[in-house]
């Protein structure tokens, strides 16, 4: 007897999502009853989410940890399209269940992964999936930017207007909170954080129908050209199908303009006026660049027990020297957490205050422990170094031996694919020469671009080349901080007390648990006598 498992994406529509499901259910149940060797143990269903990416499809990813602890057999699935429209992890996950005999049998493309041919003809329709997830995404973005010509609006509804069938129409009562925080910023001349907290006292509601007015919700109604009647689209953009990650747009595309497209909730005299005071109260990109260098983990931290940020100040201890310390926002502007006059939940029951230096120690001990091939990467790196100051050292430069440098690693490039489907080389290593390959030819096509030569001493290329590479081998194997360095290594870090974190890295699925354990109170804050990772 074979225990069987399914998976299959139901509707996002709340009123089709249960007849969606119990429809495939039905499908499935009928499905295995032909076969007197199978039952079935468990449907897992996500919600219509993309298949083009399995990192939020929580059904998905717990159908493959439950498949480690054996709790089937088989699965069952409609088409590739619905397991997955990226080729990489269709042929990961495939792979990785098959590595434990589990198989997966694509019903409508008649595909079983422990046939002979099975990855082969798995590999075909995978392929040819993702390619059309590629063009359908491509239709869409083309649809949506002729309709945002056209002044179709895209969003939801904001304070002082609804969105309905792509139009804005003023809330009247969102509209006068609206017209009040201009008033109070032009007129009145108050700040932000002093606005914010009238209208929490006043008991005026937000958008979400609470009263936690905070100075960045303000800032935001000021800055919004909605409000005067334009209409500004195309504010982010997605860049890579797969992902489906937005990023603003920071003139990586066209923005879609409208002047006077709706009725306007203020004057533009009264827009103009608060748009130029809030430009003089804006710091410059400079400015805001060092106040970001400074703060490498500003934004990163995250408090685990009400979800708010975590913000620093500075200390002083008894010898008068000053340290960087992180609490919770809401602790520290709120207290511990209780319900104002006006009936907002406020506050936080955490209780930590965490310094900036212990924060380095836990991410450096995180990177200590991160289990990947760090000779590889290092040797890789200096590949790349070498390959960029060898051709800054040339004179002339040789444009015909470049060129065929960069074809070169191109032929290479396309072989990678082989090799990864031949098994020879692991998704991590297929990343990692991939791009160690693009970024030889990224340099290589700096160098052909230039249009003069350049002479370098060979014994400064050969120490500079020594001095990166233990700086870099300092960097992987956690020997020595480095607060840019972790700025862009850390995605975020939730605190839930003063010894239980959790650290999520840029790139990688998985978290590390830490906990920190026999703390002492020294006079220059915490040590850490030993820590504990749980990956």
């Amino acid at each position: 007897m074979l225990n069987v498992a399914a998976y299959c994406r139901v509707s996002t529509d709340k009123d089709d999502q249960a007849n969606s499901f119990e429809s495939q259910k039905r499908y499935f149940e009928e499905y295995i009853k032909r076969n007197p060797d199978w039952e079935l143990t468990e449907i897992y269903a996500d919600e219509g989410l993309t298949g083009t990416t399995t990192k939020k499809r929580k059904a998905f990813n717990k159908m493959i940890a439950d498949a480690h602890l054996g709790k089937f057999d088989r699965v069952l699935t409609k088409e590739v399209s619905r397991f997955a429209r990226n080729t990489v992890d269709t042929l990961q996950f495939t792979r990785e269940l098959k590595s434990i005999n589990v198989g997966v049998l694509f019903m409508l493309d008649n595909i079983d992964t422990l046939a002979p041919d099975g990855e082969l003809r798995l590999t075909i329709m995978a392929s040819l999936a993702q390619e059309e997830s590629r063009k359908t995404s491509e239709r869409v973005k083309w649809g949506q930017k002729r309709q945002m010509e056209r002044g179709v609006v895209f969003g939801r509804d904001m304070l002082g207007y609804d969105v309905r069938d792509g139009k804005l129409y003023i809330n009247d009562e969102g509209a006068e909170i609206v017209r009040l925080i201009f008033h109070k910023y032009v007129n009145e001349h108050k700040g932000t954080s002093t606005i914010a907290r009238e209208l929490r006292e006043e008991g005026y509601k937000t958008i979400t129908g609470n009263a936690m007015w905070t100075n960045t919700v303000i800032l935001r109604a000021l800055r919004n050209e909605k409000y005067v009647g334009d209409l500004v689209q195309k504010k982010t953009y997605t860049p890579d199908f797969l992902t489906h990650t937005k990023k603003y747009n920071r003139g990586n595309e066209d923005f879609v303009v409208i002047k006077d497209h709706h009725t306007p909730i203020i004057s533009r005299d009264i827009w103009y006026m608060a748009q130029k005071e809030l430009d003089k109260k804006t710091p410059s990109d400079e400015i805001k660049s060092k106040h970001s260098n400074r703060y490498p983990l500003s934004g990163k931290l995250v408090c685990g027990c009400c979800g708010s940020k975590f913000v620093s100040r500075s200390k002083k201890r008894k010898d008068g020297s000053k340290y960087k310390a992180w609490s919770c926002y809401n602790a520290m502007h709120y207290g511990t957490a209780k319900v104002d006059a006006a009936g907002n939940n406020i506050g936080c029951d955490i209780h930590a205050c965490i310094r900036d230096e212990d924060f380095m120690i836990i991410i450096q001990k995180v990177i200590e422990h991160i289990d990947v091939n760090k000779e590889k990467i290092l040797k890789e790196l200096s590949d790349v170094l070498k390959v960029v100051f060898t051709q800054e050292n040339k004179k002339p430069i040789d444009k015909a031996s470049i060129k065929r440098q960069i074809d070169n690693l191109n032929s290479k490039k396309e072989k990678l694919l082989d090799l990864y489907l031949n098994d020879i080389l692991s998704k991590e290593e297929y990343r990692q020469k991939k791009d160690g390959y693009e970024e030889e030819i990224s340099q290589l096509e700096i160098v052909l671009s230039k249009s003069s030569d350049k002479t370098q001493d060979s014994y400064s290329c050969d120490n500079a080349i020594k001095d990166i590479e233990q700086y870099i081998h300092k960097m992987l194997y956690g020997t020595e901080i480095n607060e840019f360095f972790y700025r862009n290594f850390i995605e975020k870090i939730v605190v839930y007390d003063r010894q239980h974190f959790d650290v999520y890295l840029n790139l990688l699925p998985h978290k590390w648990q830490v906990v920190v354990s026999e703390l002492m109170e020294g006079r220059a804050g915490v040590i850490f006598n030993q820590m504990y990772l749980y990956p």
